[in-house]
């Protein structure tokens, strides 16, 4: 069994280990153009971001399964590769805590204006304060205040969580171009005008690209907070920087861009007291990926054995 992971870079963890003998080989990086040449003979392939077209599962009638180190899938022709009897499989679920924990760290860090108030450290401002304080930007407490989450599956589930243990108001938001609203969740525009607070969870698509923009920041609250950790695309990056230059939006915190890495440059990567911007890190405290590599070994491992899991 000869099994390829075309992308290791990505995935900075302890070595990868499968409990039946293989040949195993691990590229840093690969560029389009070795696609080809690195899946040739290869049984089992691993990736996490490289594009995987149906010329490059046509070109290798070998290939049984390709394992994503990811839960996103959207750089895998998944049609393609069933009608070439080819599996996928993802892992689901390996980092709910962690990118759940990220995206309230942001909303807690923005409410409390943390970014002002190092800025104002470092700026010498409370060594010049003739109290014994430096009262800079507003402070608001969580506690009371309403929190709208647009994507209710295992994160959003579990920042409700977070945010109800802090005493926050929790509502699901419904899709932006629903017809009905569910029962439990509040309609997309009155959700944006009740919010404090709001978190976005969505896959991107068609539906969802740009689904908050400048319109949708008119809706909000001035003084409302803006939390990105799921997709980049699904809020119009100029929109959201101008509304934070012109007091539209209290504060936004973003750790997924349009285009990553972001070589070209990006609207939010400014320097602004009420924006965060992470390099798209939610996802990896340490627990989240070693549950991330046992996921990985654990699908290879029960496909090989016949029993194959979180088949796509």
């Amino acid at each position: 069994m000869k099994i390829a992971f075309l992308d290791r870079a990505g995935l900075r963890s302890r070595p990868i280990q499968f409990n039946f003998p293989c040949e195993y080989i691990e590229y840093p990086l690969t560029a389009p153009e070795q696609i080809l040449e690195r899946m040739q003979d290869v049984d089992i392939l691993l990736v996490s971001k490289v594009v995987i077209t149906a010329e490059h599962i046509a070109a290798n009638p070998q290939l049984k399964l390709i394992a994503v180190t990811a839960t996103g899938y959207n750089n895998i022709d998944v049609a393609a590769a069933k009608a070439a009897g080819v599996s996928v499989c993802n892992v689901r679920a390996y980092g709910n805590d962690s990118v759940a924990e990220h995206a309230f760290l942001l909303m807690l860090a923005l409410a409390r204006n943390l970014p002002a108030y190092m800025r104002d450290v470092s700026a010498g401002m409370w060594q010049k304060s003739p109290t014994y304080c430096h009262y800079g930007a507003p402070l608001r407490d969580l506690r009371g205040k309403t929190l709208a989450i647009f994507g209710r599956g295992n994160i959003g589930g579990r920042l409700g969580e977070l945010a109800s243990a802090f005493g926050m108001n929790v509502i699901w938001g419904e899709h932006k171009h629903a017809h009905t609203v569910r029962e439990g969740y509040t309609e997309f525009q009155a959700a944006l005008k009740q919010a404090d607070a709001i978190s976005l969870h969505c896959p991107l698509n068609e539906y969802t690209r740009n689904m908050i923009g400048e319109a949708e920041l008119k809706m909000m609250k001035p003084n409302a907070i803006l939390i990105n950790v799921g997709r980049g695309g699904l809020a119009d990056e100029q929109a959201v920087i101008a509304a934070l230059k012109y007091g539209q939006l209290g504060g936004a915190g973003f750790d997924v861009l349009t285009t990553e890495p972001p070589r070209e440059g990006n609207p939010l990567l400014t320097s602004l007291p009420n924006l965060i911007v992470t390099p798209h890190m939610a996802w990896a405290s340490e627990e989240a990926i070693e549950n991330l590599v046992s996921g990985v070994e654990d699908n290879v491992n029960q496909f090989v054995a016949g029993t194959p899991q979180n088949i796509l």
